[in-house]
């Protein structure tokens, strides 16, 4: 009887953790999305369809800002239920880094709205910038 190579072996019980982690850091990424577009006053794939491009910088941003502490946290993390906790604090980190710009520009869904790039730009430089905080601090 043939044995299966440690190589084959390490991945059958690798897959399907692998296959978990994935799914529930892909789950929390799209279910984050979901909640910044609800939660927004304007309506970023309506605007998007549109042509509007700083709609869609701003979404890009709030993607590439979820990914990254998210990455980190499917690196670092043992168990679903950890990579569930520490995405459900990155999509409030990254609800809060809005607000705080909109806050320092002082109407940013109009402007967002409006077409304007800089705003949106700032939105997805403070996006990324704290992304990349939560990721180390979690890592």
């Amino acid at each position: 009887m043939p044995t299966t190579s440690p190589e084959i072996q390490a991945f059958a019980a690798g897959f399907p953790i692998f296959l978990a982690h994935a799914s529930v850091t892909i789950v929390i990424l799209l279910i984050g999305a979901a909640a910044y577009v609800l939660l927004t006053p304007h309506k970023e794939i309506s605007l998007i369809r549109e042509g509007n491009t700083a709609a869609a910088v701003s979404l890009g941003g709030v993607l590439i800002g979820l990914a990254i502490p998210l990455s980190a946290s499917l690196k670092a993390s043992a168990n679903v239920i950890e990579i569930g906790l520490w995405g459900a604090v990155t999509v409030v980190v990254q609800l809060l880094v809005f607000r705080l710009v909109d806050i320092i520009l002082r109407g940013l869904p109009r402007r967002i709205q409006e077409g304007e790039i800089s705003a949106a730009a700032l939105l997805v430089g403070a996006k990324i910038a704290t992304a990349l905080l939560v990721a180390a601090a979690r890592s």
